[in-house]
């Protein structure tokens, strides 16, 4: 099919596939289901391939109301996980016509300047972390259209929720653990204020209540390498039998207990087990290979942009937690001593 010299209008598709303007806009618009067959969707989306068409959103945008802008956020992008929840949040807005703003907290946590001279008439709506909720206050995030992500469903400010199913990912920790033999934790916890760390603290708490002779200690550090190195370390200087393993709420919290373990000469996992949480690429990097939970965070950012398209769209999202996957590696084993 020859391209035309000219800028390819939806009449000019509608032509090519044999189909009305009216069914152009349906399938383009993502509004076919129902009313236009799927063979003849798909006969459009290939015309519209082979000649070069883009939709005119400006004009789009006029019609409908909306700018299809999108802001996601996060905390600050220390580790790739958030990085991740983009590309997926992004990768499902393009599909819809949507653009991705992603808005980090400089700090972290807390509130962070308004990019926008006006964010209510420069979005359609947000998606953001609970880590990061305190910003939504600064953007005026929380009276526009709003998901949260990793958010207590029971008390959420946004329209929807998303969460994973971190209680199970530290119930899967728990048990490995437990089937191994160990009875006494040290919780490594992110020194964060947010519902999934809180989550975390109450799970594994209750999975070893469970068991008798458990025992539990838990101490908070930033979520850094260094902060979580002088965490173990002061921890490890109480007077009293030794953890047998410690159980981290983040995988770079991990990274931060092997160097004080390494400090103090206990060997990995010989002496002492570590788990993580995340499965970031950094969970390979050290030796010996981190035990730790899968978290999707692309299927994360997926899940939060179609949650948020159903918002805009008056339909009820897609309900049920995302499920995580213990990942066991080098660094968990029985204890010396149960």
């Amino acid at each position: 099919m020859a391209r035309s010299s000219t800028r390819p209008t939806s009449r000019d598709v509608a032509q090519a596939a044999g189909v009305s303007q009216a069914a152009v806009s349906l399938v383009l618009g993502d509004k076919w289901r129902g009313r236009v067959s799927e063979p003849t969707a798909e006969r459009v989306r290939q015309a519209a391939r082979e000649l070069g068409y883009r939709p005119n959103l400006a004009a789009r945008n006029l019609r409908l109301g909306r700018t299809r802008t999108v802001l996601l956020v996060v905390p600050a992008l220390t580790t790739e996980f958030f990085a991740g929840v983009y590309t997926g949040a992004a990768r499902v807005a393009a599909q819809h016509g949507f653009g991705v703003v992603l808005y980090p907290s400089p700090e972290g946590v807390g509130p962070a300047r308004d990019p926008f001279a006006s964010a209510q008439a420069a979005l359609d709506g947000v998606i953001a972390s609970s880590m990061a909720a305190d910003a939504l206050t600064a953007i005026l995030g929380d009276q526009l259209p709003l998901v949260m992500l990793d958010s207590d469903p029971a008390g959420s400010l946004g329209a929807a929720t998303v969460n994973l199913d971190i209680a199970d990912g530290v119930r899967q920790v728990a048990e490995h653990l437990l089937g191994l033999g160990h009875r006494r934790i040290l919780h490594l916890a992110a020194d964060v204020p947010s519902w999934t760390f809180r989550v975390r603290a109450r799970e594994l708490t209750t999975r070893m209540a469970a068991v008798p002779g458990t025992e539990i200690r838990t101490t908070a550090a930033p979520i850094s390498i260094d902060g979580a190195r002088a965490a173990v370390e002061a921890a490890l200087a109480v007077p009293g039998p030794r953890p047998t393993a410690v159980v981290c709420d983040d995988d770079k919290l991990a990274a931060g207990a092997y160097k004080a373990l390494r400090r103090l000469g206990l060997r990995i996992p010989d002496d002492i087990s570590v788990t993580g949480l995340d499965d970031l690429a950094l969970g390979t990097a050290i030796d010996p290979e981190l035990t730790t939970v899968r978290l999707d965070a692309e299927l994360f950012g997926e899940r939060g942009m179609r949650a948020l398209l159903a918002v805009l769209d008056g339909r009820e999202p897609e309900g049920g937690d995302i499920p995580v996957e213990l990942v066991v590696r080098g660094s968990t084993a029985p204890p010396r001593t149960a």
